[in-house]
């Protein structure tokens, strides 16, 4: 039985906080960044910033509990890598606002190409 719409959409909803909560923060959109490149070991991951292995984790987890990245753990080795789906979530999330942006940017050309914003400008 599958959960009602008003539920589900709650559950997205859900799912898409957590996204941009994630992405919210400068140090998880560069390792975003590096896992777009391929796939890291944690201690790669690591290497760049300017804090420990555990802060680094913790910004893992946070990409992890947002289903923007997957774990596989090998004995002590915890590879990487990137989890593409959630970012086309937002991705179709925002272009529910591309049309709106579109169609001021186009209200915004034509009234510059009229010359009304030139004779507006005269008269003040």
């Amino acid at each position: 039985m599958n959960p009602p719409v008003q539920s589900r959409t709650a559950i997205g909803a859900d799912r898409l906080d957590r996204v941009l909560h994630a992405l919210s923060d400068r140090t998880r959109r560069a390792l975003l960044r590096r896992l777009a490149a391929g796939e890291a070991m944690v201690t790669e991951l690591a290497e760049p910033f300017a804090m420990s292995r555990i802060a680094v984790s913790k910004h893992l987890r946070v990409l992890e509990a947002a289903g923007l990245i997957s774990r596989c753990v090998e004995g002590r080795i915890h590879r990487c890598s990137i989890s593409p789906e959630p970012l086309r979530e937002v991705e179709r999330w925002l272009s529910d606002y591309r049309t709106f942006w579109t169609d001021r940017l186009e209200a915004l050309a034509r009234f510059a190409e009229s010359g009304e914003a030139v004779e507006r400008g005269r008269k003040r």
